[in-house]
């Protein structure tokens, strides 16, 4: 299997270690028995289900083990080799922990006057990037521990993107769909004022956004309640969240955005005949087949995006069941059919119900996009598909990675794939910081030059062919017709998402096979050394 990033750590980097040979023969340091712990709790029981936050912090000692005596090795500066490693033992378990865990409970009286308690939780992992960056999300499922543990992936993802934020995470154990949308502004405004009063929420300080079952309309409530209090005279209070609406300092594209990063994180590596080729597949999106799990933001837009540049969605699973056509299902029509149908794909004309299993299903990829520790030891080797797209955070156990590694598939992690929201978060931050939308200053100055370099064309053949029968036409081509206006914020918030999944796909596969990048980028990253 190709394990890139955190797999390489589970799988590929644990073989290393246990064979105690890297690739190429180069010894390798041995497993701390805390990380084999971590990594292998589940594999002691039956149930393969680990806690989710000793399963990140597994993943993390694994990478330390692995990358340590490389980092004293490049680690500049005067001392022994002995001080050094003493210096990167000491960042790296600077690293690890969350720094601050807030929780909270506040009542609410409902709209039939009765009072209930909510309960939530919000991390800080890591300041060594201020603000810290990181959504909110209101589930029945939120722990603290679950909390930790988004927060510290909030950080390595932040440094796999290169964005200059520290991870943080918020969740507020309710089920949105039985509070009306009067209550739901009552508790979000609350929770706001919560986060204020501690000192995590702020521009310069702490950044939510949006997550599940959350959207522009809760970071409107919170922006809207920090600007009005807290943040009454700081200029730039509405920077204070990001996932906004347009109209409120939000940015184009933001919506779509995780589901966007998700496709062109595929598209970096399906473009790759290397990789192609070593799961059997040829390059390229045309004709290949995809499940998706969970058809809310995320997988939805990664559906579309995916269904544009000509792969075939043959599969939806949803909470209420799952949907199957072979011949591919309309993304644009399943979705105007659950916005009428009351938010459920069941009954959806263009495909028909299916019984069992659908993450069983044979595909040429499946992109789990809605909770954690969906797939694990004992579903893993049931899973045809050769490309495992992790849209969602944590979608796959320890376990799980192994079973894929032993059947050649390519997992591409969580940590790089759906760090498509937070680039975006990062280029809404910095707009409400700037005060201006992108674009605006150099609009009309791309437009004008366009048109001058099409006439400095047309002068140039005239000049050298004459004008015979009048002056020699000059036509733009379509792509060029397109752009000759300039470009849009929305045409730049796509262009920068592009180039930053990208650039961060063509670090990672510079990077040595068995070293982890996602969590290695983040362990040398230049800022952190130099602030501790």
């Amino acid at each position: 299997m190709l394990r890139l990033f955190v797999g390489n750590v589970v799988s590929q980097g644990g073989r290393a270690v246990q064979n105690g040979l890297g690739q190429g023969g180069r010894a390798m340091p041995a497993v701390s028995s805390q990380a084999q712990r971590m990594c292998s709790s589940a594999s002691d029981g039956e149930v393969d289900d680990p806690n989710f936050f000793h399963m990140v912090e597994g993943f993390v000692e694994r990478s330390v083990e692995i990358v340590k005596d490389k980092l004293v090795e490049d680690m500049k500066g005067k001392g022994s080799v002995e001080d050094k490693r003493k210096r990167v033992e000491g960042i790296l378990k600077i690293i690890k922990p969350c720094n601050h865990v807030l929780a909270v409970s506040f009542p609410i009286k409902r709209d039939n006057g009765e009072f209930v308690m909510i309960e939530g939780y919000r991390a800080q992992h890591s300041q060594h990037r201020t603000p810290c960056k990181g959504g909110v999300r209101y589930s029945m499922d939120v722990t603290a521990d679950e909390v930790k543990a988004l927060a510290s992936l909030m950080t390595y993802k932040c440094a796999v993107v290169d964005v200059p934020f520290g991870g943080a995470k918020a969740g507020l154990k309710i089920n949105p769909k039985e509070f009306s949308e009067r209550e739901l502004e009552k508790i979000t405004r609350r929770f706001t004022m919560e986060l204020a009063k501690k000192g995590f929420i702020g521009p310069g300080i702490d950044v939510p956004a949006p997550d599940m079952s959350t959207g522009e309309r809760e970071m409107a409530w919170m922006a809207d309640t920090y600007s009005q209090t807290s943040g009454h005279n700081d200029i730039n209070a509405f920077a204070c969240v990001t996932g906004k609406p347009i109209s409120q300092g939000g940015i184009h594209g933001r919506i779509s955005a995780t589901g966007r990063g998700v496709f062109h994180g595929i598209e970096n590596f399906i473009n790759e005949a290397t990789y192609m080729s070593a799961v059997g597949l040829p390059p390229g999106f045309q004709d290949k087949t995809f499940i998706v799990q969970g058809f809310g933001n995320v997988g939805m837009h990664s559906m579309r995006y995916l269904h544009r540049y000509g792969a075939k969605c043959v599969g939806v699973l949803e909470f209420d069941g799952s949907i199957f056509n072979p011949e591919g299902i309309d993304p644009k029509e399943l979705e105007e059919y659950k916005l009428s149908n009351g938010g459920s794909i069941m009954g959806f004309p263009g495909a028909q119900t299916y019984e069992g299993n659908l993450l069983y299903e044979k595909c040429d990829i499946l992109i789990p996009a809605a909770g954690e520790k969906v797939i694990n030891k004992h579903n893993a080797p049931l899973i045809k598909a050769r490309i495992i797209a992790e849209g969602a955070n944590g979608p796959c156990t320890p376990e799980a990675d192994k079973v894929f590694l032993a059947n050649d598939q390519l997992v591409i992690p969580d940590l790089y794939l759906n760090a498509g929201g937070v680039t975006v978060s990062y280029f809404e931050w910095l707009k409400n910081l700037n005060h201006v939308s992108y674009g605006r200053l150099t609009f009309k100055w791309e437009r004008e030059s366009n048109y001058h370099l099409l006439e400095s064309v047309q002068e140039s053949l005239e000049r050298k062919f004459g004008k015979m029968g009048g002056r020699i036409p000059v036509t733009p081509s379509a792509d060029f017709q397109n752009r000759i206006a300039g470009a849009s914020e929305k045409d730049i918030v796509h262009s920068g998402l592009s180039y930053t999944m990208e650039r961060s796909a063509r670090v990672s596969m510079l990077c040595l096979p068995q070293l982890t990048t996602s969590y290695r980028s983040h362990l040398r990253h230049k800022r952190f050394w130099k602030r501790h």
